[in-house]
């Protein structure tokens, strides 16, 4: 699925919000055979945020969403659409999203989850996009929020050094007052499912099981291949892009990609040294964190790109519409 369009729409506010908790490598390393410098060589990650037993993906997601709408000083009841991209819930219903818009206040709001796993964000993104393309919502609140340390297996190498927690929300308005470019490429692969999954009524339920070298291997082709795809629709070439924004899944993936797509490095936003791999979170972290700081500004055209369990990827271009941070109380 690909396409592009030219809209009035954009994002016009960005949030975050992790856990207190920071667990570092030592911490992992004293429980299983690995060590710190292992894990810095082979995924990039030095710690990551996790929940506390009382904290739930529907709190992470709230309190994203309540940066985000402060910024784009758009109210709870502007909104006409919650969208929630985890595949960690609070419970297989009511959804996180009918909560988070329950507790925002947002009580016009259609709301549902979506399930991508780390792809999610992006194809939230363009349920928002074609929501508002259509007329059918003007604001639309897409959040990426996880508790993956809910569904790990602490015990298996391959899976608990990689994923923390942690949550980032965007708005979607269709009043981002200039014309701005949003192209979209989205895919998946049934056929791959067992590489990357967590079974909810079979054996070994509800952890994480992964195929890491056929991952690693999905993930370094798609990649680049979606980036290409939504750039050529664009009419657009990696040197248009202003910020390449990709799922924090692996630094080793992130390099790959930017050597091959021949980007700049500085142009490559990443925060997995601190975070790890927060799924569908990854990415609007990275946003935040860019905003935040002042390296993303209005105007800027943002390319996102994520890849995951489904096997689903999926990029999507967009011109930035928030205002600069400094603007902003």
């Amino acid at each position: 699925m690909i396409g592009a369009l030219r809209s009035s729409m954009g994002v016009i506010g960005v949030g975050a919000a992790v856990p207190e908790r920071v667990m570092t490598n030592a911490e992992i390393a004293a429980r299983i055979d690995t060590s710190d410098a292992w894990i810095r060589e082979r995924t990039g990650i030095g710690e990551r945020r996790i929940v506390a037993e009382d904290e739930f993906c529907s709190d992470l997601a709230l309190a994203a969403a309540e940066r985000a709408l402060e910024r784009s000083g758009i109210a709870p009841a502007e909104i006409d659409l919650v969208l929630v991209a985890t595949c960690t819930p609070d419970a297989y219903f009511p959804s996180v999203a009918a909560l988070v818009a329950d507790r925002l206040g947002a009580h016009a709001a259609a709301a549902n989850d979506l399930s991508a796993a780390c792809t999610g964000f992006v194809y939230g993104m363009a349920s928002a996009v074609t929501h508002v393309q259509s007329g059918m919502a003007e604001n639309v609140l897409v959040i990426g929020a996880e508790t993956m340390s809910r569904i790990l297996d602490w015990d298996d190498r391959g899976t608990c050094i990689l994923f923390g927690d942690g949550a980032g929300a965007c708005v979607v308005s269709a009043n981002a007052q200039s014309e701005r470019v949003v192209a979209l490429e989205l895919g998946s692969d049934g056929s791959r499912a067992d590489d990357l999954v967590v079974r909810a009524l079979r054996a070994n339920p509800n952890v994480i099981e992964m195929n890491g070298r056929e991952v690693f291997k999905f993930a370094t082709r798609v990649m680049v291949d979606s980036v290409t795809r939504v750039l050529d629709v664009a009419g657009a070439t990696i040197d248009d892009v202003d910020w390449l924004v990709p799922h924090q899944a692996n630094i080793r993936i992130i390099d790959h990609a930017t050597k091959k797509l021949g980007i700049d490095p500085s142009k490559v936003l990443s925060n997995l040294d601190r975070y790890g791999n927060t799924s569908s979170a990854s990415i609007p972290l990275c946003l935040d964190e860019a905003w935040a700081d002042g390296r993303l500004q209005k105007g800027d055209r943002v390319l996102m790109v994520g890849f995951g369990g489904g096997l689903t990827w999926g990029s999507c271009l967009m011109d930035w519409a928030a205002e600069p941070a400094g603007k902003v109380q």
